[in-house]
């Protein structure tokens, strides 16, 4: 941390004040910058007139890596964006833009020795037993080198920082921010805050020139994540390490992106990619500290099938509230219930307390009606994030900077995925993690969105449960003993009494289709000529339902016994999963509810068998 002191904040006052006096300074810059993107335009615009467009693809995606790469860091993290998105740019374009994750031209070996000389206040040749004469690899703020630390002979990686990085980064961001300003002022179809976007993304490139702090975000991300076999997050040397140095484990692997190299060694990408997702939901929903730049530079396949994370210094965090309204957001969108998703632009921070969200249900129910025909699970998330945005810009939403980070994460993943294949969809891998949450977290806010997607109108939905326990079991993290424990709590509690009616009128349907349909299979299995001979010539036996009822009796029946099988197939399940209800039925409230329930059952039978009687 000593040697971190002097590191660089991102401050848009201290900007403003730096360059607002060096206007010549600004204006070559910005000429810089139009001349390169705006030649590239102009070509992709006559060849599209002159029908070349298809002809000359790989010459321009060639230009357009070249043009980023000119105009330097920032330019080169955009690229970065566009090359794991193979449904904005055709495949010429992002194999070309691959490139910039860790192909970037190289600065001076000797200025990079000299800079790791300065910083660690020690000669090279007593750090390092060896280090490799030239970069191993490039990336937009720093160059990698493979060294063997003297001491210990550990095989490390070493960044190093480019000579005056600082200054180039703090030029476009003044540039980029003056133009975020007039969008503001002048552009009224874009209701976010831009400066306010700018000023986040600005921060966290900040935050990724000091590498101190990329060596904390790295240990804390270890902590947090490491505990997955199948997550490898390489340590840190600190005394190794500076404001402009980073010495890391080194580890071995192949990009996520390159897929024949992946193949080769016996693994498959979309194994890995659903790993990716998975610590990707964790990073989200469980703990909210995650990694904003998944780019597959800074994704590799290790031979031995983990998923190894590069590259700290862009983090962020999602707020604790914003996680549960995530959750809850996707369950409301899965029960189209349209009121209650538009509410949830409240605990997302999108919308201030004193807006009225009642003209926004109509656009949503536009939106997902069409979206949601085809199921949830074959929806493309960037179809989501574009019906959103199209809502978005129709209100006064303001979409908060770790929002946009998370889109960022997520959609990278998936575009990763479609390079294997064209088919995958991130919401289809992500639901076994949503419905493992929903039945054992005991959050208030989650037990409230599991029980509002369980019950309708009255009515338990037993077909969602056993969905949402087919889904769970998919999770590894699943367990079966904590399944519904949430539910259970509030169903005893002080606060459960609408819930108590609900199970309690539940409970009796269900145990009436477990007697009565244990007796009509019962009765189905004697052979029909004793049947007519027992029951004096009535082949339907003592029974006056309709086959109508008999048949929903067995099919609640069959569900019952079939959702108490999926429990029991669980790889934890455990018969002692049944001692917290035991245990909690000795309760005064539960054996109120027992009570309830078999009085009630009783009357139904009593009922029934009256009915019978009457009939004969």
């Amino acid at each position: 941390m000593t040697r971190a002191v002097d590191a660089s904040v991102y401050s848009p006052d201290m900007l403003s004040s730096k360059y607002g006096t060096r206007p010549i300074k600004v204006l070559r810059r910005a000429l810089q910058i139009f001349n390169g993107l705006g030649s590239f335009a102009l070509k992709v615009w006559l060849d599209q007139l002159n029908g070349e467009l298809d002809r000359k693809m790989r010459l321009r995606a060639i230009e357009l890596r070249q043009t980023f790469t000119r105009l330097g860091p920032t330019f080169v993290k955009i690229g970065q964006g566009l090359s794991t998105r193979p449904d904005l740019c055709p495949p010429e374009y992002l194999e070309e833009l691959s490139e910039l994750q860790d192909a970037l031209p190289t600065f001076p070996d000797a200025q990079a020795f000299s800079c790791i000389e300065r910083e660690l206040g020690r000669p090279l040749e007593t750090i390092y037993s060896s280090i490799s004469p030239s970069p191993i690899a490039a990336a937009s703020l720093g160059q990698v080198y493979k060294a063997q630390l003297k001491y210990s002979g550990q095989v490390v990686a070493v960044k190093v920082q480019r000579p005056g990085i600082e200054e180039a980064i703090g030029l476009d961001f003044y540039l980029i921010r003056g133009v975020g300003i007039l969008i503001n002022k002048y552009v009224d179809i874009i209701s976010s805050d831009i400066v306010a976007l700018i000023d986040e993304f600005a921060r966290r490139v900040y935050q990724e020139l000091n590498y101190v702090q990329e060596g904390q975000n790295a240990r804390r991300f270890k902590k947090l994540y490491a505990d997955k076999e199948d997550v490898l997050v390489p340590d840190i040397f600190w005394d190794y390490t500076s404001g402009k140095v980073l010495t890391m484990e080194w580890v071995e692997g192949v990009k996520l992106n390159e897929q024949e190299a992946i193949e080769r060694q016996g693994l498959k990408v979309l194994d890995l990619v659903n790993t990716g997702i998975q610590c990707s939901l964790r990073q989200l929903l469980e703990y909210g500290y995650f990694h904003a730049d998944p780019h597959p530079g800074n994704l590799l396949a290790t031979p031995e099938g983990k998923l190894a994370f590069l590259d700290f210094g862009m983090m962020s965090e999602t707020p604790e509230e914003a996680r549960f309204a995530i959750i809850g957001h996707v369950v409301h969108m899965v029960n189209r219930d349209y009121e209650a998703m538009a509410r949830d632009y409240y605990a997302l921070d999108f919308l201030s307390p004193n807006v009225d969200v009642s003209p926004i249900v109509p656009a949503l129910r536009d939106f997902f009606d069409d979206a949601l025909n085809s199921t949830v699970s074959e929806l493309n998330f960037k179809t989501l994030v574009d019906g959103l945005g199209a809502v978005l810009y129709q209100y006064p939403f303001n979409v908060p900077a770790y929002y946009a980070l998370i889109l960022r994460s997520l959609t990278v993943l998936e575009g990763l995925a479609l390079y294997a294949d064209p088919k995958f969809k991130v919401l289809a891998a992500s639901y076994p993690y949503f419905a493992k949450r929903l039945l054992t977290d005991p959050n208030p806010y989650l037990r409230d969105a599991l029980i509002e997607l369980l019950f309708k109108d009255g009515k338990f939905r037993w077909s969602r449960l056993e969905n949402l326990l087919v889904q769970g079991k998919k999770d590894r993290d699943f367990s079966a003993k904590d399944a519904l424990q949430p539910v259970l709590k509030l169903l005893l509690g002080p606060d459960g009494k609408e819930l108590r009616d609900l199970v309690i009128k539940e409970a009796i349907r269900v145990s009436e289709a477990i007697i009565l349909g244990s007796a009509i299979e019962s009765f189905n299995s004697v052979p029909g000529p004793m049947r007519t001979f027992v029951f004096n010539g009535n082949a339907s036996g003592p029974f006056t339902i309709s086959a109508a009822e008999q048949q929903s009796l067995m099919e609640l029946r069959a569900q019952v016994i079939k959702i108490w099988g999926l429990l029991q197939s669980s790889e934890n399940f455990d018969p002692n999963l049944l001692q917290p209800i035991l245990q909690v039925l000795q309760e005064p409230e539960a054996r109120s509810i027992g009570g309830r329930v078999v009085g009630g059952i009783s009357q139904r039978l009593a009922a029934r068998l009256l009915q019978q009687v009457l009939r004969a």
